[in-house]
């Protein structure tokens, strides 16, 4: 049980993208996901993959928490703005903090199957097979979700085929560095793994 503890930050990244950025019901989300794994340990498969298992976990939770809210008539499906703490801290990067304000807006405003997809596979950099496994639906679906998405981003952000640059957030893991999260979030866009 103490692996669970290493896939927290991963969790709440995905949980805050399918909750559109709201860090207070993302971290319940992942509350429920973390006391529901612990409390089902015993059905886990021994030899099955630890963090696609807790993945599937919150995002089942996250399906069963908007169907109830939906029920009940409470979900507002307003964006919510990027607040001054989500940016990121730059060196006169101004530019690189708008680049990635506009990111994080057009992310926000994708479809939660896009969103979902993308997170799993361009940020938590899970195979196209472990996605189709924690969402329930078939591998192809999970490729054009994934395109669909980036093409979206791609024209949200006004980018073609040919601007889109090496992601330097591979030459920085090249040199051991963990990439920053502009870069990675313009990474995600271009379709290269940071």
């Amino acid at each position: 049980m103490a692996d669970l503890e290493a896939h927290i930050p991963g969790l709440r990244r995905f949980a805050r993208a399918l909750l559109r950025g709201d860090r207070t019901h993302a971290d319940d989300l992942v509350q429920d996901t973390l006391e529901r794994a612990i409390s089902r340990w015993h059905q886990r498969r021994g030899n099955g993959d630890l963090r696609a298992w807790v993945y599937t976990i919150l995002y089942n939770r996250f399906l069963s928490d908007r169907a109830r809210r939906l029920r009940r008539q409470e979900w507002s499906s307003s964006l919510t703005a990027i607040r001054e703490d989500d940016w990121p801290v730059v060196d006169g990067g101004q530019e690189q903090s708008l680049a990635y304000s506009d990111v994080m807006r057009s992310f926000s405003e994708l479809p939660e199957d896009q969103r979902a997809v993308l997170m799993l596979v361009g940020v938590d950099e899970f195979a196209y097979e472990e996605a189709a496994r924690i969402l329930d639906i078939p591998i192809g679906t999970v490729m054009s979700r994934l395109s669909r998405a980036r093409e979206r981003l791609r024209e949200c952000l006004d980018w073609d085929e040919g601007r889109a640059q090496p992601s330097p957030a591979t030459s920085q893991r090249r040199e051991g560095q963990r990439p920053n999260r502009q870069r990675l979030a313009l990474s995600v866009v271009a379709g290269r793994r940071a």
